[in-house]
C-alpha cells in the first residue's frame, strides 16, 4: 500500500493501525536548531484523546508521544522526526464478529476489494486512530508557525440541525466547553443531543469551522497548487470528511457578483467573502473554511451487508465508538492545516520568511 506520505518541502509519513502496537509519523524536511517543546505538542494530543472528554468514545487511551528520533537537548536536529504513540487499550475481541462482513459505512468493502485483505479490527489503516499521527505533525508544525505569527484555530459551529448563528460566535467561547463550539448555549443544545444520540446507540454529523490567521500574502500557487485545493486535499484525507468549502463557500453561488466581491483600499480589504484566497494566492487576511463530518458509521443497530463470500447478513457492531466525530475533530483539522501551511511557507523565498 503506497500514498501514505503527504507534502511537498516538508513531508509527513504516517504508519500503525488501530489495534496495532503503535501509530506513529515521521516529519522530514524540518529546520534545525528549532525548539522541541514536547509539553505543548503532549496538550495537543490531549484534544483527541480517546477518554479525552465525556462526549466521545469511552476507549481510553493516555496518548503519549515517545520521540524517536530527530531530537537532541530539546531542540529539533533538521533529521526525521520521528513521534510514535503506543496503543494500550485495544479490545480487539469486540470485531472477532464481524471479520467475514463488511460493516455499512465504513472502508470495509473497498479496502477488501482494492488489497484483497484487511484488519478487522477497528478498521486497521483506514480508521479514525491513525490520526493521532497527524495531529501530532500538526503540533509540531505549529510550533513553527506560532514563531511567524500565524495561528490556526478551529470550532464546532453544527451538530446535526443545531448550528451557531453567525452573528451570534464567540470565538473565545470555543475552550470552555467539550465540543469546541463558539457559542455557549448551542454547545449545551448540541451536548444534549449527541448524548441523547449515544443511549440510542446512534450517531451525529457536523461542521467545523477553520480560521488561519496571520497568513502573508503570496501563499500558493493560480494553477494546480491553489492554497484552497491544497487545504482540501489535506482537510478531505481526515476520515469521515463529505465536504468542504471555503469563504462563502456554496453560499456563493446565490450571490450577485456585487455583492460577493472583495472590495479593496488603501487600508485593506472592505469584506472577506472570498474566505482569504483569491486566485488561489493568500490574501493575508483571515483564511477561513469549512468542513462537514458524516455521522460515525459505527451504530448499535441492526444493520443489512454482504459477506467476504458475497452472502447477505445482518450484523450489529459492537465496540466503543463516538457518537459524533466532531468533538475530537476539531484538533485534526487544525493539524492538517497546520502541516500545509508550514509546507507553502517554507517554500517562499528566503527573505520572505
Amino acid at each position: 500500500m503506497s500514498h501514505n506520505s503527504f507534502g511537498t518541502n516538508i513531508t509527513i509519513t504516517t504508519f500503525g493501525e488501530s489495534h496495532g502496537a503503535a501509530v506513529g509519523v515521521i516529519m522530514d524536511g524540518l529546520k534545525g536548531n528549532f525548539p522541541f517543546d514536547l509539553e505543548f505538542i503532549q496538550s495537543e494530543m490531549d484534544r483527541r484523546r480517546p477518554g479525552g472528554n465525556t462526549l466521545g468514545t469511552p476507549r481510553e487511551e493516555a496518548d503519549t508521544i515517545k520521540v524517536l528520533s530527530g531530537v537532541y537537548n530539546n531542540k529539533i536536529t533538521g533529521t526525521p522526526l520521528t513521534m510514535i504513540v503506543e496503543n494500550t487499550n485495544q479490545k480487539s475481541k469486540d470485531y472477532s464478529k464481524i471479520e467475514d462482513a463488511f460493516r455499512p459505512g465504513h472502508a470495509d468493502y473497498t479496502y477488501f476489494k482494492k488489497y484483497g485483505i484487511r484488519d478487522p479490527r477497528g478498521g486497521g489503516r483506514s480508521s479514525g486512530r491513525e490520526t493521532v499521527a497527524r495531529v501530532a505533525a500538526g503540533a509540531v508544525s505549529k510550533l513553527y508557525l506560532n514563531e511567524c505569527g500565524i495561528s490556526i484555530e478551529a470550532a464546532t459551529i453544527q451538530i446535526g440541525s443545531i448550528k451557531v448563528d453567525k452573528n451570534n460566535i464567540d470565538w473565545e467561547e470555543r475552550v470552555n466547553n467539550e465540543l469546541y463550539c463558539p457559542n455557549g448555549e448551542k454547545a449545551k443544545e448540541m451536548s444534549c443531543l449527541i448524548n441523547d444520540l449515544r443511549l440510542q446507540g446512534d450517531s451525529i454529523g457536523g461542521v467545523i469551522e477553520c480560521r488561519i490567521k496571520g497568513l502573508p500574502v503570496g501563499l500558493g500557487d493560480p494553477a494546480f497548487d491553489k492554497i484552497e485545493a491544497l487545504l482540501a486535499h489535506a482537510i478531505m484525507s481526515i476520515g469521515a470528511t463529505k465536504g468542504f468549502e471555503i469563504g462563502d463557500g456554496f453560499a456563493a453561488a446565490s450571490l450577485k457578483g456585487s455583492q460577493n466581491n472583495d472590495e479593496n483600499s488603501t487600508e485593506g480589504f472592505l469584506s472577506n467573502h472570498c474566505g482569504g484566497t483569491l486566485g488561489g494566492i493568500s490574501t493575508g487576511q483571515d483564511l477561513i473554511f469549512r468542513v462537514a463530518f458524516k455521522p460515525t458509521p459505527s451504530i448499535s443497530f441492526a444493520q443489512k451487508t454482504i459477506t467476504k463470500d458475497n452472502k447477505d447478513t445482518v450484523i450489529t457492531i459492537e465496540g466503543r465508538h463516538d457518537p459524533c466525530i466532531c468533538p475530537r475533530a476539531v484538533v485534526v483539522v487544525e493539524a492538517m492545516s497546520a502541516i500545509v501551511i508550514l509546507d507553502l511557507y517554507s517554500q517562499l523565498p528566503l527573505e520572505a520568511n
